[in-house]
């Protein structure tokens, strides 16, 4: 089945505001009484969502000079990595985020179209990848834009790690 255009101009840097709703789906996964990062937050939308659960998060992005490809360690006293990569760099933002995180065996939740975890070039990170612990596919499409006349065209999951997990990943479904 192929995709249909959005009738949108594709944004710069992948620009794409995380709805509150869509970041509320993954509230349930983390550890809400430790710091989070957000690295590539944008204009700050789902750092402003996690801080209504009470999460503190650090807010990063690569437009305020913060690329968090080149980063050396996590923010003090952050536990977990959790954003909305630009599609283009979702590997490398993976593979970044699991790096940063195995010191203090933390959590990476990163907002992906559903099908991410399908190709064979990327199973080092799912089938293969001891951490990968859950996918909470979202049964809603996420609407990018206030003003979008059409329907949303792509489905959504949180691919979610964690170094302390053991065993099979498991499978949720949000609203």
């Amino acid at each position: 089945m192929s995709q249909r255009d959005s009738g949108y101009e594709r944004k710069e840097r992948d620009l794409y505001e995380t709805p509150e709703w869509v970041t509320d789906c993954v509230i349930d996964y983390i550890d809400v009484n430790r710091r989070v990062w957000e690295p590539a937050c944008g204009s700050g939308k789902m750092v402003r969502a996690l801080g209504k659960h009470g999460i503190d998060a650090y807010a990063t992005d690569i437009d305020t000079g913060d690329d968090f490809l080149k980063s050396t360690r996590m923010p003090d006293d952050a536990i977990a990595i959790i954003t909305n990569p630009p599609y283009d760099l979702a590997r490398e933002f993976i593979e970044h985020a699991l790096v940063r995180t195995k010191v203090v065996r933390g959590v990476v939740a990163m907002l992906l179209r559903t099908d991410y975890d399908h190709a064979k070039t990327r199973q080092h990170l799912f089938g293969e990848c001891p951490q990968f612990w859950h996918k909470v596919v979202l049964t809603k499409r996420i609407k990018w834009f206030e003003d979008s006349k059409g329907s949303p065209s792509f489905n959504h999951a949180w691919f979610i790690w964690d170094w302390k997990h053991q065993g099979a990943p498991t499978l949720a479904y949000g609203p």
